[in-house]
């Protein structure tokens, strides 16, 4: 049975962070159906994710928004990670929150590298997720980081 991915984006974002998604889904991942909605903000990602679930069969979604630097930015990405959250136990769906915060960085170069690779990164969890828990299993207290360099496991 084919498997599908469902990527929720907005325009808000600096960059086109579905593109990078979708590019990772398909080179990594035969057979696999995408559907991409894209919305205004960030605010607007859960009810994108809970349509690509009940209306469009999604198995699993990414929710890829990029929140301003402002007070106001952090409590509306706050307010859309709770309505993510509550869309997953709502549908029993996983829903990978890829958030790249505009102050993460200092300049829009440094941005854009912490966006592509957190973007990728997690498209190929969104991959092993749907492969089953072994896949995840290995990886386990390794130190993953997604947009920065591995820690690493403290031995």
């Amino acid at each position: 049975m084919s498997k599908t991915i469902g990527i929720a984006d907005t325009t808000f974002a600096r960059v086109d962070m579905a593109k990078f998604a979708i590019k990772t889904i398909k080179d990594n991942a035969a057979g696999i159906k995408i559907v991409r909605y894209t919305v205004p903000g960030v605010k607007d990602l859960p009810i994108a994710c809970k349509k690509l679930i009940d209306e469009h069969n999604c198995d699993i979604c990414m929710a890829l928004g990029m929140p301003g630097p402002m007070p106001i930015d952090k409590t509306c990405s706050h307010e859309a990670s709770i309505g993510i959250i509550r869309t997953q136990l709502l549908t029993n769906r996983h829903i990978l929150e890829v958030f790249v915060h505009m102050d993460e960085a200092s300049n829009d170069k440094e941005l854009f590298r912490i966006t592509k690779d957190r973007t990728i990164k997690h498209a190929l969890n969104v991959i092993a997720l749907l492969n089953g828990p072994e896949d995840l299993q290995k990886r386990a207290g390794t130190g993953k980081r997604q947009g920065h360099a591995d820690v690493g496991a403290i031995i």
